[in-house]
């Protein structure tokens, strides 16, 4: 039987990671920090396709909690086969505001996006070793571009795809770590951050700048995830941008 453990599984990504990744026939543990009666939907959308599934709440920058995590899950399936880390937490503020971000900002941000993905690969690596796995972090293109939600949003995405690299030759064979890089994701996270006008704004700016004139959905990255864990067998240490050619850029018009 395979199994997964999906970190920041109530909504976007992760709820979308948790639902295909289901369809796949895996077991699933839905992890959420304060989204419940979405992860309890969540849950429930896995068992009505006829798998094991129940979550657990708990904050990924808590290392007991991911130890908890991960052991709940080898008490009940006898293995891991997969994580996918999608917890993820940031700060609004404009590049050019560089007195709104403090010294426990960059923390804060960092002990989720940085220092909980590696507690959590720690957590699960001895039943992935003995057993084999696939590990799959959440990174995002504004560690390769410096722009994004905030500095240290930014610098932490980048200190974890370091994090991918290191962790993926120290586990290696056994375990296979590779990061997807996501641009901009349609959905509530953004949307709520930044309010519903800029968010628009921003939306449609990076459809006019994208060579696919496109944003990428939860459910587009999710598959990109599950390709990365469940697609191939060869493939670790990649930090994979799926970003509908943001990266790109527009292509060039053709002369008529």
């Amino acid at each position: 039987m395979k199994c997964a453990i999906v970190m920041g599984a109530g909504t976007g990504v992760g709820a979308a990671t948790s639902v295909r990744l289901a369809a796949r026939g895996y077991a699933i543990l839905v992890s959420y920090r304060r989204s419940e009666a979405q992860a309890l939907e969540i849950v429930g959308a896995c068992q009505q396709l006829g798998v094991d599934a129940y979550c657990m709440q708990g904050d990924i920058a808590e290392d007991a909690h991911c130890r908890r995590i991960a052991a709940s899950a080898v008490e009940r399936w006898g293995q891991i086969s997969a994580l996918i880390n999608c917890a993820g937490d940031t700060r609004f503020v404009e590049p050019g505001n560089l007195d709104g971000l403090s010294a426990e900002d960059f923390i804060a941000v960092y002990r989720t996006n940085t220092i909980g993905a590696f507690q959590m690969t720690r957590a699960v690596a001895p039943a992935m070793r003995s057993a084999g796995g696939s590990i799959v972090h959440i990174s995002s293109i504004a560690s390769l571009t410096g722009s994004g939600s905030s500095y240290a949003y930014v610098a932490s995405k980048a200190a974890l795809n370091a994090l991918t690299l290191g962790l993926a030759r120290a586990l290696a064979p056994a375990v296979r770590v590779n990061a997807v890089l996501p641009g901009l994701i349609e959905g509530r996270w953004v949307r709520e951050g930044l309010g519903q006008a800029a968010y628009e704004r921003i939306i449609e700016e990076f459809r006019k700048q994208s060579a696919l004139g496109s944003v990428c959905t939860p459910d587009q990255i999710a598959d990109a995830a599950i390709w990365l864990a469940d697609g191939t067998s060869v493939v670790t240490g990649q930090l994979w941008v799926v970003d509908a050619g943001f990266l790109l850029g527009r292509p060039p018009a053709v002369a008529s």
